[in-house]
């Protein structure tokens, strides 16, 4: 029988999985994806299943594909995660304003 994660072990596990989205790039932008904002769910199952909605700045990006294997092995390298499911999504459409501080002030848009 599977044991079910606790909260305090899925607050840890979650902050690892930011952790992780921050060193996923798409190569055409200076700022990871988590900052840039195009990570909108993260969900972790008490079987420490991680599921992800994210979506691209702009719906014909050519290396969507590559970005989507990189975030699913980093996911799955995290030692306590069994699987990862990523979904990409167009709902709500990616802006500007979804970016955080440190990508606007890297992206000199403040």
């Amino acid at each position: 029988m599977a044991q079910t994660i606790q909260p305090g072990d899925l607050m840890a596990l979650e902050t690892k999985i930011i952790e992780v989205l921050r060193t996923v790039f798409d190569p055409e932008i200076p700022v990871n994806i988590y900052d840039m904002g195009l990570i909108y769910r993260i969900d972790v199952d008490d079987n420490k299943n991680v599921e992800i909605d994210m979506t691209f700045t702009a719906p014909g990006c050519p290396i969507a594909d590559e970005i989507v294997l990189d975030v699913k092995t980093k996911i799955e390298g995290i030692k306590e995660v069994k699987s990862a499911k990523i979904n990409i999504v167009f709902e709500p459409v990616w802006t500007m304003d979804m970016m955080s501080e440190e990508a606007r002030a890297e992206l000199d848009l403040d």
